[in-house]
């Protein structure tokens, strides 16, 4: 049962359309206006990781160089790198604020100052080593 998407000539919107059979593929409709002009978009492919196999990726070094740890929105990539790694994993509320206000350039002891506790048990975030 596969689902493809589609860009449709008649109302420029892009649609993903599932089909019950493979050969019921070859009469796509767009499922907002009804057009049969759709022209079908390569898509994203996800593959699916253990814990394990995520863990191992995130710890290659080869990961780490392009990071530069006195510049916040280098260590801001990072950090989104490895919550996308995490598989969904919902990291809170505090990691995303943290990570959008690196990205934005402040330094991580300018958020440390408002977000005690951040750092663990000694409250450092010395994303530095």
């Amino acid at each position: 049962m596969p689902i493809y998407e589609y860009r449709c000539a008649d109302c420029k919107r892009r649609v993903s359309v599932f089909f019950r059979s493979f050969s019921a593929a070859n009469d796509p409709q767009c499922p907002n206006c009804g057009g049969k002009r759709l022209a079908r978009l390569v898509s994203r492919v996800a593959t699916v990781k253990s814990e394990d196999a995520r863990l191992e990726a995130l710890s290659d070094p080869s990961n780490f160089g392009d990071v530069d740890e006195n510049d916040p929105k280098s260590v801001a990539r990072f950090m989104r790198k490895m919550g996308d790694q995490m598989g969904g994993e919902d990291l809170g509320p505090e990691f995303n604020e943290m990570v959008d206000r690196l990205e934005s350039g402040e330094s991580p002891e300018e958020i440390e100052k408002t977000m005690p506790g951040l750092g663990g048990e000694g409250g450092n975030l010395d994303v530095g080593g």
